[in-house]
């Protein structure tokens, strides 16, 4: 008798959701393919075909813990690799509504890698399973399916530096789709003969420039980061966050075609706008490091997967190809990390996984609670389009009591920051002591809500609009 034939996974597209579905894939599958159209080994810089890693990407405190879990050590070599850290309640200054929420610390790590960083630590250890595979500068094609394309058995892919090379099929138990937010899966169904997925969409406008600096004077005072957030009064917000490379990452924003300029004085004049100085004065020690650089992001989308009748067996979907949420609250690498988590409960048996029970899962255990908190903020900016149901108006005023409260009181400010970082769900705000809590600090008889920390202008001369 021959050799049992090994198993193979194919995961489609190597940026981070591939990555960590590639590596729980590699717990199941002899053999797992990640193909992709870039470059990716040896990369440490911006990628073409990840256009927001030139920008600040957030990875929450669950996030953290499930890169952890994943890969045993990798925080610590972060961290050895010159990655800043602190809590994301303790040591970053959180203005809403122009109000500075108390700092308390409440055990949640922060890990300030710019995106590059990440992702190079990342997808070297996941290279470094031995039965794990890259398939780089390929172009994906289309599936291959049975006869019935009843189930996916491959992918059709062309290489892009072989001259003359047409597409050839590689054969596969399992494909799993990481291709983003462009991922052609719903037209592949399509054409295959199924429903077109469910697509949910919310015109959010939003529209952000960044750019990385090296500082002369501390701003920071032991934190790690600023944070303004967007409100309905002034929707304009920044993340200026310490960084690897001993650099200071800015990524400043605005929704509804409100957008930061490219331009260097028309970017200082943008953070002059926003609602506390503090980002403003620290530019007036600055040494920018590059130039400003744009990204538009429309609309959030959510592909309801778990709602189709029929899906070929054999695929699955992750990542921002599912759901794409809006950059600001920094939830989707968090959420790819969760979801290969779904993926790993799905492969417990040995068999396939059963696409429907895991789009119901990832669905119902993962993407519910971060869609449902980027709909409720989103809704609050009366220029942005969507039905305001009386259960969406209450969860918003809510959030205003939480986000008051939160500015007197730093247990009330761990507990949301806890919930804005998924470790805890909603509930727990809604426990009787904590509602108590929010109830007191946020009412007209709660203590005076804290006021921003202005501090006059720097005497120096405005930065000049020169590049390193």
């Amino acid at each position: 008798m021959g050799d049992v034939a090994k198993t193979r996974a194919v995961v489609l597209g190597g940026s981070l959701a591939g990555l960590f579905a590639a590596r729980v894939l590699a717990d199941a599958y002899d053999e797992v393919l990640i193909v992709d159209r870039d470059v990716l080994i040896g990369v440490e810089g911006p990628r073409r075909g990840c256009p927001q890693s030139r920008h600040i990407n957030g990875l929450l405190a669950r996030g953290q813990q499930v890169m952890e879990e994943l890969y045993p050590g990798i925080t610590e070599q972060l961290f050895a690799d010159g990655v800043p850290t602190g809590d994301l309640a303790g040591n970053v200054r959180w203005y809403f509504h122009g109000k500075p929420i108390k700092q308390q610390h409440a055990g949640l790590v922060c890990v300030a890698a710019s995106r590059p960083k990440l992702e190079h630590h990342i997808r070297e250890r996941t290279r470094a399973l031995p039965n794990i595979a890259f398939a780089e500068r390929h172009d994906i094609l289309g599936l291959e399916t049975t006869a019935d394309r009843s189930r996916v058995t491959g992918v059709r892919v062309q290489p892009l530096e072989e001259e003359g090379a047409g597409e050839k099929v590689i054969d596969a138990d399992l494909v799993v789709d990481a291709t983003g937010r462009g991922s052609r899966t719903p037209i592949w169904l399509e054409a295959l003969g199924y429903a077109r997925v469910e697509e949910e969409r919310t015109k959010i406008g939003l529209g952000y420039v960044t750019q990385h600096y090296r500082l002369t004077a501390d701003p920071y005072h032991g934190d790690l980061s600023i944070n303004p957030v967007a409100s309905p009064e002034l929707p304009r917000g920044a993340i200026f966050t310490k960084t690897d490379g001993d650099r200071v990452e800015l990524t400043t924003y605005g929704i509804l075609g409100d957008h930061p300029p490219t331009t260097q004085e028309g970017l200082y004049e943008w953070i002059k706008s926003l609602a506390v100085p503090d980002i403003y004065d620290a530019l007036q020690h600055a040494e920018p490091l590059d130039e400003p650089v744009a990204f538009r992001f429309p609309t959030t989308l959510r592909r309801h997967y778990e709602k189709m009748t029929r899906f070929p067996d054999g695929l699955l979907v992750t990542g921002d190809a599912v759901c794409c949420f809006n950059p600001v609250y920094a939830q989707g690498m968090t959420v790819a990390a969760l979801s290969a988590l779904v993926i790993r409960q799905h492969l417990h048996t040995g068999a396939a996984p059963d696409p429907f029970q895991y789009f119901s899962d990832l669905s119902r255990n993962v993407i519910d609670q971060p869609w449902e908190m980027t709909h409720t903020v989103d809704l609050s900016f009366p220029g942005v389009e969507g039905q305001r149901t009386p259960q969406l108006r209450v969860a918003q005023a809510f959030l205003n009591l939480v986000q008051t409260a939160a500015t007197r009181d730093g247990v009330v400010a761990a507990a949301y920051m806890r919930g804005a970082g998924l470790i805890d769900g909603p509930e727990a705000l809604m426990r009787p002591k904590m509602l108590a809590r929010i109830l007191w600090n946020a009412l007209p008889w709660g203590k005076p809500a804290a006021q921003p920390r202005r501090r006059p202008p720097a005497p120096v001369e405005k930065p000049k609009a020169t590049v390193s």
